[in-house]
């Protein structure tokens, strides 16, 4: 029996939500024989469920891009969910792709988005579902090229055992490049396993972790990495889109048959962002920042309403407040689509100036909630890691908000930085209850404020790459401390919510390890672990006794402190500023709090009062 009718007769009868499975989506640019016929044939992959991978746009931007290549098709894949995977299992049903239901490991290419550490045994799901080994060495000529780019590409070494080629920079560029030189050797006859090292002499944002050698000292730190022959590159430097306002975007986006995540149209206004707080990843890495026109973006807008009827507009980039002509933008897409009803959604604003810069927004914009990202709590740690706001400017912005309608707020903190002390940890609850209590110099009851408080993990090519993540214990006294708190002050109006402290500590260990790591990722995954990134599917048990049976160390990639001359996993992927820029910024923090830097090796364990025997 085709695949294509198994997955319709066997599949889908026994699964939850199988109108994810089904494909033939709005604006698919995939039809019959597509796939038979081109010249090569590459899979974009989300190792993620489709509600979360359809409402990725960089996936939708390399799917519009290749299938506007000549000779290319490009059908898209996700990670099935639990009760599918038992299936496919069960049935020997391989993995397949959504627009046509092609065998996935039938492909030239398996590009895959690593967008978050937690995608690393989906990967691994992913390869194992399509009958590719696991271990890119256990591979040959009829598996597909497993090329891996996004965030955690920038440090790939924890996957390096599982891929053949890592992109590091942006996919626009980078993809189109790749097609074509894999179309011109693919007709010459080139062998598969002979592309990887065509394409890593070709091009300088490639990375081939099976061409390179890491070698350790007895301490346990990074050697050095170095190339097996002679004229490989010792550094492997970002790709950038070389005009941000002409790059390639999908103006006839897949709309699902589904609810995903974010059902609306979406357009990148701006790449990167000015501000770079220390402990951002992307402000350190997405550079120069790149700006769309505001004719570009309007005429996006317009093709995209016509192309799916969406009543949501989200104007996307890490500092939406950044951009140089947000009031020109704001007020054109108001003329545009108020009389249309369109809702404009524009995350990443800094409130002390979303309302001077977009007035309209009080009459045109749904109140459903404000959120702002305000990470610390006082004034001196926001400094420290170079978050431009204050509390007084915050205060003033909420209280134009709240004049405006909103009602509703939702505000994201961080626990765990550099010199931070008891008091900040207090301080936000005292600061969500402040801005709770803003409204009332409105005359209104106090607004509702949910405050989410996430764990710091350090990521490379950041200031904060150097730092030990604190131990599980400090982020428990955190969460007691606040917890006790919420309950003495009892404002109903204020909640309170943490994210996973074990999980953070994993992302931790996965984020900045280097890759003696892939026995344990492989283990995990043997053991049962997948969709690491959902609460219910978490389990955190799983990878220590993954850790244990490969003999990792958790601890020691996660709360170590590194010295600022260690050789970090990271430092031949040349994916942010020069390492001089950096450590003077990682100073700075410490500069800014007037703490002595901390010793190498040394964890910081402890808030201000818990005791030894706690």
């Amino acid at each position: 029996m085709p695949l294509a009718d198994r997955i319709s007769d066997e599949l889908l009868p026994q699964v939850t939500k199988p109108a994810q499975y089904i494909g033939r989506e709005v604006n698919q640019l995939v039809a019959d024989g597509d796939w038979e016929r081109a010249d090569v044939r590459v899979v974009i992959a989300f190792p993620d469920a489709y509600e979360i991978g359809m409402s990725h746009l960089g996936c939708q931007i390399l799917y519009w891009l290749a299938n506007h290549i000549s000779g290319v098709c490009a059908e898209r894949c996700y990670t099935p969910w639990v009760d599918a995977v038992e299936v496919m299992r069960r049935d020997r049903i391989p993995l397949f792709t959504w627009d046509t239901r092609q065998p996935v490991v039938s492909a030239d290419i398996l590009a895959v988005s690593l967008q978050y550490e937690m995608g690393f045994t989906n990967l691994l799901l992913m390869l194992d579902l399509a009958g590719i080994p696991l271990r890119a060495s256990h591979r040959d000529d009829t598996h597909p090229l497993v090329i891996v780019g996004g965030p955690q590409a920038d440090n790939p070494e924890p996957v390096a055992d599982f891929v053949d080629l890592v992109v590091i920079g942006d996919g626009e560029a980078s993809m189109a490049a790749i097609l074509e030189l894999c179309k011109e050797l693919k007709a010459g006859g080139t062998r598969r396993r002979d592309m990887i090292e065509i394409m890593a002499r070709r091009f300088p944002w490639i990375y081939a972790p099976s061409l390179y050698d890491v070698t350790y000292r007895d301490d346990g730190t990074i050697d050095r990495v170095s190339p097996k022959l002679a004229d490989l590159p010792t550094e492997i430097q970002r790709c950038k889109t070389p005009d941000f306002d002409a790059a390639p975007f999908p103006v006839r986006p897949i709309v699902p048959y589904v609810e995903t995540v974010h059902d609306r149209m979406a357009i990148e206004i701006m790449r990167g962002c000015p501000q770079r707080c220390r402990f951002c990843h992307a402000g350190y890495t997405k550079r120069p920042v790149g700006v769309r026109s505001v004719d570009t973006i309007l005429d996006i807008a317009e093709q995209m309403y016509r192309a799916t009827g969406y009543d949501e507009l989200g104007l996307l980039s890490l500092s939406t407040a950044d951009y140089p002509r947000l009031g020109e933008l704001s007020s054109r897409i108001n003329e545009r689509f108020a009389e249309r009803r369109v809702s404009i959604s524009m995350p990443s604003l800094r409130v002390d100036k979303m309302l001077r810069d977009i007035p309209w927004m009080a009459a045109s914009v749904r109140k459903s909630g404000l959120t702002i990202a305000v990470e610390a709590a006082s004034d001196l740690l926001r400094s420290a890691i170079h978050k431009k706001v204050t509390d007084g400017a915050l205060m003033d912005g909420l209280v134009e908000a709240y004049r405006a309608g909103w009602r509703r707020v939702k505000c994201y903190f961080m626990v765990g930085f550099p010199g931070e002390t008891e008091d900040d940890i207090r301080a936000i609850h005292e600061l969500s209850i402040e801005m709770s209590m803003a409204r009332k110099r409105i005359g209104k009851p106090p607004a509702n404020v949910n405050a989410a408080i996430g764990w710091l993990v350090p990521k490379p090519h950041t200031p904060l790459q150097w730092a030990a993540q604190r131990r599980l214990e400090y982020f428990e006294q955190a969460e007691r401390i606040l917890s006790d708190m919420r309950h003495s002050t009892r404002l109903r109006a204020v909640r309170i919510r943490t994210h996973d402290v074990r999980r953070s500590i994993l992302e931790a260990v996965l984020g900045r390890g280097d890759r003696r790591l892939g026995p344990a990722i492989e283990k995990a995954y043997r053991l049962g672990a997948t969709f690491d990134a959902w609460d219910e599917q978490f389990r955190h048990e799983t990878w220590l006794r993954a850790f244990e049976e490969t003999g990792i160390d958790p601890d020691w990639y996660a709360h170590r402190e590194r010295s600022l001359d260690e050789v970090l996993p990271w430092d031949h992927i040349r994916s942010g500023p020069k390492r001089e820029t950096l450590e003077r910024h990682y100073k700075d923090v410490f500069d800014t709090i007037g703490q002595a830097m901390p010793t190498p090796g040394i964890v910081p364990m402890t808030v201000d009062h818990v005791k030894d025997d706690e």
